[in-house]
């Protein structure tokens, strides 16, 4: 029998839960990527939350972001357990997300593009909306130094001194984008908190007058038995260049800065995520050696 219930907060023994049927999904799927410990991930630390039982085993989650994306759509993600797929636990939990948006726009993302979660969204009426491709590259000893405009410097990212400016000019740089222009002062400070934050690969690019004009931030995965070949990754995190510094270069250096470090750091790949529709950008990633490697797609209806 499947039971498909809404909760606000989850308790200790349900995040055990959560947590055991996305390390099953991961084994599979290769996705959500999860940090060691005992939490979830952050995006999915506040409610609602949707639970799938099926003769009391967790056979599905799903996370609902009812504050929305920057225009207004809210936003799910939707889990179902390896072994319960193919017997209608996706189709009753899509209905609840749909009943719970209440004529609200609302996007599912489906990771991978995943066949199955392709057929479940055009059953339920769903079309493809956003297309976000990640493409990888080995590692090049050949990338070359970073050329600046003339009068810019770069360094790297002082916590408790930079963040209200790397927050200004993220908000300018990503006004279009549906999450990342969002970042807030306090979302920054939470991320400097995370194992993985590394201050000296967060490079800033300043003018004389010490002008924040751009920056890139990097960071660093642990090897996934399930992608990019098992290896250590490096990534191309964010890229923000301020719209008044654009068009001279500043951004291919700031990539290359990043890219340089992290080769140096001995990762033997990087990775990146990119609009699908976002064609200029494709194209300076392209000539930097990267090419396609998976695309994550956003469901609309």
């Amino acid at each position: 029998m499947l039971t498909v219930v809404w909760v606000d907060e989850l308790d200790e023994e349900t995040i055990r839960a959560v947590r055991e049927l996305l390390l099953a999904a991961r084994e599979v799927d290769g996705r959500p990527d999860l940090a060691p410990g005992d939490a979830l991930p952050a995006e999915f630390a506040t409610g609602p939350h949707l639970l799938a039982r099926a003769d009391g085993v967790l056979a599905g989650y799903a996370h609902l972001d009812v504050t929305g994306d920057a225009f207004g759509r809210q936003v799910a993600e939707l889990i179902v357990r390896p072994d319960h797929r193919r017997q209608g636990v996706g189709t009753e939990m899509l209905s609840a997300l749909v009943d719970r948006a209440a004529g609200t726009p609302l996007r599912i993302w489906a990771h991978g593009d995943h066949p199955g979660a392709a057929a479940l969204a055009e059953r339920a009426g769903f079309s493809r909306a956003r297309e976000l491709l990640v493409m990888r590259t080995p590692a090049d000893p050949d990338w070359p130094e970073p050329r600046l405009p003339e009068g810019v410097v770069l360094r790297t990212f002082v916590p408790g001194r930079d963040e209200q400016a790397v927050i200004e000019v993220n908000a300018r740089a990503f006004d279009w984008h549906p999450e990342q222009g969002r970042l807030t002062v306090d979302d920054l400070r939470a991320e400097e908190a995370a194992d993985w934050f590394d201050a000296d690969g967060f490079f800033l690019a300043e003018d004389s007058a010490g002008k924040l004009l751009g920056f890139h931030w990097t960071k660093v995965h642990p090897a996934n038995p399930r992608r990019f070949g098992g290896q250590e990754t490096g990534e191309v995190y964010v890229v923000g260049v301020d719209p008044g510094a654009q068009g001279g270069g500043l951004g291919k250096a700031l990539t290359l800065a990043g890219l340089r470090h992290l080769r140096d750091c001995g990762l033997p790949q990087v990775i990146l995520y990119v609009e699908g529709d976002n064609a200029p950008a494709i194209t300076v990633y392209t000539r930097l050696g990267f090419t396609p490697y998976e695309v994550d797609v956003q469901y609309e209806r």
